[in-house]
């Protein structure tokens, strides 16, 4: 029940508690919570600079809201806040296009080549790096950071912050490409620094890697000027930049095994920066994507839910969706199936969180308590 506005948890025997955690579209005033995040992994999404993160919460606002007409120029940042604390304890994000004419998303494909001497009966396989360009790219998902003191909670925040994003996708379907791209970090430094930018990025460039990072989220066009447009063969780094082109960073593994399990396959793609790998896939293989189903909401009934199959997962409800008051609201609950087909029943102090009525329209998306 709630108390003052602060949810108060309460748990019976085989059911999950209503959850203290709530997922909601990001707003100026979580600026703060969102810096300290930024600070725990500096990204080229979510980079560690105020100005830089007001606008792109700016233009998350704005996405929501409809006043982005273009619906592939909007970008989408969600929160989960902690009900009790009132902390922002993490973010994620959807880009709805990554790579444009204007700004093209720019990568180095990893292949194999093979060279062969009968004279010496000498036979090598290289791995080479191409520069490549996708000037109408895919939809990106991005921006995954949770504290990490709540990294290890029984409610599985970080697959929540994950799944939010396929999850919008498969409710508004037609505002996103046909392929997904999610971009994992490798390895890093311990000051965060690229093996693999400084054997390659600075010395074409003459640049630190934050500094090209920087550069980089405006403008791209010292890439293409810059670096080698020739096939690059790996055998001229040392075996330590080696290791780290395409490899999966510790704090990306489990991230990485997510991905994977709901459908995103490594593309032999990396960053041209740092050597992190590509993952994607096709938005309708996408397992969050196509189990998100609408619903309608009713009340649950204590007495008539021990009759019910309760069930577990995300419940969504986007109020006026992209008007100026747009507000988008989640949060994992157990939720009873109607014998009325697409309706279900959530707990009533659920409805307040969600700023929700009985009979209004939502999304739900299962999510059992153990997977």
């Amino acid at each position: 029940m709630a108390l003052d506005g602060i949810l108060v948890i309460k748990k019976t025997a085989g059911e999950v508690a209503m959850s203290r955690y709530r997922i909601r579209n990001a707003a100026l005033s979580d600026l703060q919570g969102v810096i300290r995040l930024a600070q725990m992994l500096n990204t080229m999404n979510l980079p560690n600079e105020i100005r830089a993160l007001q606008e792109v919460i700016e233009k998350s606002e704005n996405s929501f809201k409809g006043q982005i007409a273009n619906p592939f120029e909007r970008e989408y940042l969600f929160v989960v806040e902690d009900l009790i604390s009132g902390l922002v304890i993490g973010t994620s994000q959807i880009i709805s296009q990554h790579g444009t004419k204007d700004f093209p998303h720019i990568f180095y494909d990893v292949d194999e080549v093979e060279h062969y001497s009968k004279t010496v009966d000498k036979l090598f396989k290289h791995q080479v790096l191409r520069l490549g360009f996708n000037y109408d790219g895919p939809t990106e998902v991005g921006g995954l950071i949770l504290d990490p003191e709540y990294r290890h909670s029984p409610e599985k925040l970080g697959k929540q912050l994950s799944f939010i994003r396929f999850m919008f996708i498969g409710m508004y379907r037609s505002l996103f490409k046909e392929q997904i791209l999610a971009e994992l970090l490798p390895p890093l430094g311990p000051n965060g620094q690229s093996l693999l930018w400084e054997a390659l990025g600075r010395r074409f460039t003459d640049l630190d890697y934050l500094q090209a990072d920087y550069i980089s989220r405006t403008n791209k066009e010292f890439i293409k000027s810059l670096f080698p447009s020739a096939q690059i063969y790996s055998a001229f780094f040392d075996e330590e930049t080696k290791a780290v082109i395409g490899a999966v960073g510790h704090a990306s593994k489990a991230a990485c095994r997510l991905l994977m399990q709901i459908g995103f396959a490594y593309q032999h793609r990396v960053d041209p920066f740092d050597g992190g790998p590509h993952f994607e896939a096709e938005t309708e293989n996408v397992l969050p994507v196509t189990q998100t189903r609408p619903c309608v909401l009713d009340i649950l009934d204590e007495q008539a839910s021990a009759n019910m199959g309760m069930r577990h997962g995300l419940i969504t409800v986007l109020k006026n969706p992209f008007a100026c008051d747009a507000q988008f609201l989640s949060m994992h609950l157990s939720y009873g199936l109607s014998t009325n087909p697409g309706v279900i029943h959530i707990d009533r102090e659920a409805f307040h969180f969600l700023n929700a009525h009985a009979g209004d329209s939502a999304h739900v998306l299962e999510m059992g308590i153990d997977g």
